[in-house]
This record gives structure tokens, C-alpha cells and sequence, in this order.
């Protein structure tokens, strides 16, 4: 059984509902948001322009979420300052630099400059979260990234802050994203990816759905190949939307949770229409009816399928830690 100090139950906590599930809205896009609002041309974004989008995809979906997901340069400081993210929903912010370095044929997350994870503490922030591109079958890139996780691990266990890992798989030499040949090898990618960053100590998993359904399509198949996900990770586990169409997430948020996920963190398959509306009276109109009805839909899965975080690691919501009368004397 995990031994969770006090603090990253608090965190967890905050980042969950009242049902020790996570519905949590992903936000904290930047390189891949410019590009979007930029269509063809991200130097005609600026600063004001991303921040005033990230707001309002914060005010719409905020109070539909157990936790938002923002990055430290255009969101969480904004979302705080300006009233944006209701006191009852959790905050995660993101650590690392958006990109990566190139290493042989691996790609390798940098931290961002100038943030840590002691500060996102100090700002009232519930957990932190790190995005690795990951292949568990590249040697070289490995080692690295998982140093990389590790120290920011360690800064989350020093300031007692919950840390959620996401892992992304992508294409080497001579694979194509979209083909049936890298979609036979994505499970196997997913599933060793939980298997190598359970070594690591992180509190919650962001993990790729194991399948394209593109190219598999038996139900029964999908939840299996999400139960060895579950079964790979000793840790609670969340599913990530990488920005495919929202039916298509929704159908994977099905098979997740009944393979064992807590829940989501989902992003662009919620919202990726609603921001590029040019006509802002509109933008807002569907953020507020279509992208905010979609994120509902989804709790509603979630509250049918999946399995409270607690449960995951074989606790019970009553005791959750063991406490003794001269705790703080320690902590």
C-alpha cells in the first residue's frame, strides 16, 4: 500500500471531485495553441491574444472541472489574478518548456527557465505536471528524460506537492503517426512507457489511449489493452485527448475508465473549434454551450466507469494516511 504524506492528499484532493475522480481540463497549451490561433502564421500572435484566450476557455469549462491545467507564462498567475478560476477548483500548473531537443532520433522535455516547483506552491498551486515525449524504446533518449522526471519528483516531494507525468509517444525513421504499422506498435509503446515510469515516484499518470481506433475497433479488445495500462501503472491514471476529434476521445474515455482510469485531463478534444472563432460574441457563445456541454458529457462517463483514485493505490477515503498526535513536530 503507498504511504501518501499529508500534503499531496491535500493536492489530490483538489485536483479531484467529491468522488476521488479527476475531470480535469488541460489549458496549459502554448506552441500548439499559437499555431492554431496564428492558422498558418504564429508570429501574429501575441502575448494578450493567447492570455485572453486561455481565460475564457478557463471561465467556460472552470466550473465543470475538478482541476484546470494551466502553464505559468499565460495562465495560472492571469487565471488568479483576474477571478477566473473559482477557490473550489484545483490547480495544476505545468513545468516544462514548450518543444524539445533533438537526441539521435529521441526528443528530450527541458524545464522551463525560471520556474519551479516551489513556486507553484507558493502561488496556492494543487500539483504539478511534466510532459515527457516519450519511446521506451529508445536508449539513448531514456535515461535523460527519466533524470529529467526524477528531479522534478523529488522537488514535488520537498515541497510536498502532488506530481502528475504525462508521456507522449512519437515517430522515428520511417514511421508515419497516422499509419496502421505505428498504430499495431502504440500499445505496446503505452503500456511499456507506464510500465518504465512506474519506477519513478509520481503520483498520477497522464497517459496516451493505447489504441488508434482508426485501425482497432473491438471493444472488448480496447478495454483490455487499457486494463494492461492500469495493470502497468501502479498509479492512479488519467487519459490525455492528443487532440483528436471529441467523439472520438469520448469513446476512448469509455474504454479507459472501464480498463481502469480515474479519470481525464483533456484538452484540445473538448475545445480546439470553440478558440478559433473569429467573432468573439460567438467564440464565447460556443465555449460556453458546445465545449462546456462536452466536458459535462464527459464527467458523466467518468462518474459511470471510473475508479476513484484511492481506490487505485487500495485506500480508504476515511483513512487515507495514518496520523499521529505529534505529527507536526516532523513534518
Amino acid at each position: 500500500m503507498k504511504k501518501l504524506t499529508i500534503g499531496k492528499i491535500r493536492g489530490l484532493q483538489q485536483i479531484t471531485n467529491a468522488d476521488g475522480l479527476f475531470t480535469i481540463c488541460a489549458i496549459d497549451h502554448r506552441g500548439s495553441l499559437i499555431n492554431m490561433l496564428g492558422k498558418g502564421n504564429p508570429g501574429s500572435v501575441d502575448y494578450k491574444t493567447i492570455v485572453q484566450c486561455k481565460m475564457e476557455l478557463c471561465q467556460a469549462l472552470a466550473p465543470f472541472s475538478s482541476a484546470i491545467l494551466l502553464d505559468p507564462i499565460y495562465g495560472a498567475h492571469e487565471a488568479i489574478a483576474r477571478n477566473i478560476l473559482p477557490g473550489k477548483t484545483g490547480l495544476l500548473v505545468s513545468t516544462e518548456a514548450t518543444g524539445y531537443l533533438p537526441k539521435g532520433e529521441g526528443a528530450l522535455t527541458e524545464l522551463q527557465a525560471g520556474w519551479t516547483i516551489a513556486k507553484i506552491k507558493r502561488m496556492g498551486g494543487s500539483a504539478a505536471k511534466l510532459l515527457l515525449y516519450y519511446r521506451p524504446d529508445l536508449a539513448d533518449a531514456v535515461p535523460l528524460q527519466l533524470a529529467t522526471a526524477l528531479k522534478v519528483a523529488k522537488a514535488c516531494q520537498r515541497s510536498d506537492l502532488p506530481f502528475l507525468l504525462e508521456t507522449v509517444a512519437y515517430t522515428i525513421k520511417g514511421e508515419k503517426v497516422d499509419s496502421p504499422q505505428f498504430a499495431a506498435k502504440k500499445a505496446g509503446l503505452v503500456i511499456e512507457t507506464a510500465r518504465q515510469i512506474s519506477k519513478l515516484p509520481i503520483d498520477v499518470f497522464k497517459a496516451e489511449f493505447p489504441a488508434d481506433l482508426r485501425y482497432e475497433r473491438d471493444d472488448g479488445k480496447l478495454v483490455e489493452l487499457c486494463r494492461q495500462v492500469d495493470k502497468a501503472s501502479p498509479n492512479p491514471w488519467v487519459l490525455l485527448s492528443a487532440g483528436v476529434n471529441y467523439e472520438t476521445y469520448a469513446k476512448q474515455v469509455e474504454f479507459a475508465c472501464r480498463g481502469g482510469a480515474s479519470g481525464i485531463a483533456a484538452g484540445r478534444a473538448i475545445w480546439q473549434e470553440g478558440v478559433t472563432i473569429p467573432d468573439a460574441k460567438e467564440r464565447i457563445k460556443y465555449l460556453n454551450t458546445v465545449v462546456a456541454d462536452r466536458l459535462k458529457r464527459l464527467g458523466d462517463i467518468v462518474a459511470k466507469y471510473a475508479n476513484p483514485w484511492y481506490k487505485k493505490l487500495n485506500l480508504k477515503p476515511q483513512q487515507l494516511t495514518e496520523v499521529t498526535g505529534d505529527w507536526y513536530e516532523n513534518y
